[in-house]
């Protein structure tokens, strides 16, 4: 069972309650998103499992997931490129890009963006990703502009801040 801290309007801890309550009732929470680029600035984006509950089907940021009750949003990132991806990385590795406010669009989560550069070899966690892909930042921009139907909303987000920032 997936537990997960409730949070305030501030992004201050008030309980904790399992993934499955906290999605019925609306409460808001805390995710992470992660941007991977290899050393050339290909950026990696993943298929969402088909047997997601949310964003089944759609291309997605490179990992991402709910941070653990007690779990900082770093240690989350690091965990979730690990399980997603097969990549390890260090904390400090990682660049804080922007903290967005929940929303309906994110699923009413605090979520911290990062980025990361890596030329590991990735392994896809099979229960979570179906496939990814290396493309460059131009290339991702213009197919999200052509098929923004293939993309998770959080994505379509995401996205155009990443490319913001140098």
């Amino acid at each position: 069972m997936e537990w997960l801290d409730v949070v305030d309007s501030n992004d201050k801890v008030v309980g904790r309650e399992t993934r499955a309550v906290i999605h019925a009732k609306g409460h808001l929470h805390r995710s992470t998103h992660i941007v991977l680029h290899n050393s050339v600035g290909e950026v990696f984006v993943q298929l969402r499992s088909k047997h997601k509950d949310v964003g089944a089907g759609l291309w997605d940021t490179s990992a991402a997931g709910h941070v653990d009750s007690g779990e900082t949003y770093l240690q989350c990132a690091v965990r979730e490129l690990q399980e997603e991806l097969g990549i390890t990385v260090a904390q400090s590795s990682l660049e804080f890009i922007i903290q967005m406010q929940p929303q309906a669009r994110t699923g009413f989560e605090f979520t911290h963006v990062f980025r990361v550069v890596s030329d590991q070899s990735i392994v896809l966690q099979a229960t979570e990703v179906d496939d990814g892909r290396w493309l460059t930042p131009k290339a991702l921009s213009q197919w999200i502009k052509e098929s923004p139907e293939q993309f998770t909303d959080v994505f379509k987000t995401i996205w155009p801040i990443v490319c913001e920032k140098p």
